[in-house]
């Protein structure tokens, strides 16, 4: 199976699955990184990798449809299988998800449905779960769809709220069980074993 990776920082998750794939935990490979942001830290991370990196930014493109027709072209070229957002900052294109249906998965770090949608996203999450009073928090990995946080939910996992945590403790211990989580998922979808059937996951053990 091939990955194409997005990402638009450090990369932390993206290095966790990169991980996985190189202890041959997860029978893929990740042929190519997607960014927006030129000075993010996964790209050294790719590069140190031989991973290639292809920088593709809406504003330098003059036409929408040449923007989008670069990714599809990058993509195509790569023989994804599987797409994997790995704290991308940028809306997926209708037109990606259209193409890769069901082949778009993301990470959030909260247990959707609750704290998602437009501008929930890093630090913005965790206060608002630290707002509201809960006891429990945890991390999403869920199919992309054009809405925001609304594809159908592959797996969660919860993690305590403690007493006295702040938007960082938080959000490390939050960022740890990513890391354990989604190269889990994306082993399970690199062995046919995650079936969607009426917008609804079925993982097969």
């Amino acid at each position: 199976m091939k990955i194409a990776v997005f990402a638009s920082g450090r990369g932390s998750n993206f290095k966790a699955i990169l991980k996985a794939v190189n202890e041959k935990k997860i029978n893929a490979e990740i042929p190519l990184l997607i960014t927006n942001n030129p000075d993010a830290g996964c790209i050294e991370y790719a590069t140190e990798n031989g991973i290639p990196v292809q920088i593709v930014r809406r504003k330098d493109f003059s036409l929408r449809e040449e923007f989008v027709k670069s990714l599809l072209l990058f993509l195509a070229k790569a023989e994804t299988d599987l797409i994997v957002l790995a704290g991308y900052m940028k809306k997926i294109p209708d037109e990606v998800l259209d193409k890769y249906h069901n082949r778009v998965i993301n990470i959030h770090p909260a247990l959707l449905p609750s704290f998602g949608g437009k501008g929930m996203y890093g630090s913005n999450v965790h206060k608002a779960v630290l707002n509201a009073g809960c006891k429990v928090t945890g991390v999403t990995v869920h199919f992309v769809v054009k809405e925001y946080d609304r594809g159908p939910i592959i797996a969660q996992q919860c993690v305590d709220v403690m007493q006295g945590d702040n938007p960082e403790t938080l959000a490390a211990r939050v960022l740890e069980t990513e890391h354990q989580l989604y190269w889990r998922v994306i082993r399970k979808f690199s062995e046919g074993k995650i079936k969607v059937v009426n917008n609804k996951v079925f993982i097969e053990e």
